[in-house]
């Protein structure tokens, strides 16, 4: 048996361990973009460089990870992926995520609440350890909580028993042809339920209401009075008071919403609301300490909206994981005070006139537009608003900082949101975020 090992990154390599352990007579050759690999196995062949999609032909099976797309590799059969290959072989119930953003926070909330309910989880996909790292050691009695992107639904064919969509917006354009084939495969995670599956999805999105008609099984909105819901400073569900809003630590309407959808996902795989019956209010009171409990001892993914550091009475926040311009409006509504956005990098088909718009009617005092996709963003934005944006050409990250920090006053809130990817100028997210803490660590009071 022939197998392709299709990118070998993180994921890459537990794809690789995971199958010499399944099939130990098989041969494997990695191919990979990147012509410096390191830490391959000794007897694994490579194909290394730009055209090493190109080169995949006669494999029994290729294993691709999650980030590259099928139409990439010039073998158009025999495709699987790590996602598939879970879902195949899981012996437990999965929780699966997705939306274009809120999908990681709403997992962390939902992985919180089932550790704190006493129940053996596992949090896997882009927010955790590669799935079949984890697939060896998951036991029927455990529950699985699958962040689940685009590019891991893309080729699916089966949908976890319990899906929540949170909100679906434009993104990865630079990688998907159009809106219509991201939208498409987002929407595999409803496609292929069946009868005793749940679907959660928020009710004030028309597209996922829309896509969530396509499930066979339950459908429960949240952010519905009859369901979890929010009301005066508290969840609900139905009319049974749940906990107070203010035990989520996290900054922004949009935080609440995502614990709103985590509460319904919890509920929903420990028993499905349409068979609760006169159980209904016990369940519920059962799960109120857990709930409050989950819900407060999260406190933020890395890079997301994180607290880095007050100078000079400025607080400087890290959104480096807000690839995408909805991230950074959920960014801009989380704070009343005077803001100044850090903005851009590099582009992935967005249109920044909706970010704009919420930035005339917030109070933005400056934007410094960055990357790759600066002219872009201040064009688009700036059509918007009458805020003054300062593009920055080839800084830097430090030295952005630096100049940022000039343009400051006490009382301001300094945000790094670039509402875009990061490879213009950093590895990935993670190290635009950690140049932007140790930039901010740096400054000083007369910075």
């Amino acid at each position: 048996m022939k197998i392709a090992i299709a990118g070998y990154g993180l994921e890459g390599r537990a794809n690789l361990e995971y199958l010499q352990n399944k099939f130990p007579e098989a041969t494997f050759t990695i191919f990979d973009e990147n012509a410096d690999l390191a830490d391959v196995p000794n007897g694994v062949k490579t194909v290394l460089g730009a055209d090493a999609f190109d080169q995949i032909r006669d494999f029994d099976l290729v294993m691709r990870t999650a980030g590259l797309m099928p139409n990439k590799i010039a073998q158009k059969d025999k495709h699987w992926s790590s996602t598939r290959e879970f879902f195949a072989e899981c012996p437990a119930p999965i929780i699966g995520v997705t939306g274009t953003k809120g999908k990681g926070t709403t997992c962390s909330f939902i992985a919180e609440i089932l550790k704190a309910a006493n129940k053996n989880v596992h949090l896997i996909g882009n927010i955790g350890v590669p799935a079949l790292e984890v697939l060896p050691h998951v036991k029927p009695d455990d529950i699985v909580v699958y962040e689940l992107s685009s590019f891991q639904l893309w080729d699916m064919n089966q949908s976890p028993h319990v899906a929540v969509m949170t909100l679906i917006e434009p993104d990865h354009l630079d990688v998907h042809e159009n809106f219509a084939e991201y939208v498409e495969a987002k929407s595999h995670i409803f496609a292929y339920q069946k009868p005793d599956d749940v679907a959660i999805y928020n009710e004030n999105d028309a597209l996922v209401r829309e896509m969530a008609e396509t499930s066979k099984g339950q459908k429960i909105p949240f952010l519905n009075k009859k369901f979890v819901h929010i009301e005066q400073g508290k969840f609900y569900y139905n009319t049974i008071d749940i906990c107070p809003t203010d035990v989520v630590k996290l900054p922004g309407e949009h935080n609440l919403r995502n614990a709103a959808a985590a509460i319904s996902a919890v509920i929903a795989t420990i028993s499905a609301p349409a068979s609760l019956g006169d159980s209904e209010t016990e369940l519920i009171t059962n799960l109120r300490k857990a709930i409050k409990i989950g819900l407060s001892g999260f406190d933020g993914l890395p890079h997301r909206l994180k607290f880095v550091r007050e100078i000079g009475g400025v607080k400087y926040y890290d959104d480096s994981i807000a690839t995408t311009p909805g991230s950074a409006i959920a960014a801009v509504k989380s704070f009343d005070e005077p803001k100044i956005l850090i903005i851009g990098g590099h582009d992935k088909g967005a249109d920044y006139g909706s970010l704009g718009e919420v930035i005339e009617r917030s109070n933005t005092r400056q934007i410094f537009a960055i990357g790759a996709n600066r002219d872009k963003v201040a064009q688009q934005i700036g059509a918007k608003t009458s805020t003054p944006i300062h593009k920055l050409d080839n800084q830097k990250l430090y030295e952005i900082v630096q100049i940022v920090d000039k343009a400051t006053e006490p009382g301001d809130v300094v945000i790094l949101s670039p509402a875009a990817a990061s490879f213009d100028m950093f590895r990935d997210y993670q190290d635009r975020g950690e140049q932007f803490i140790e930039a901010v660590k740096d400054l000083t009071e007369w910075g």
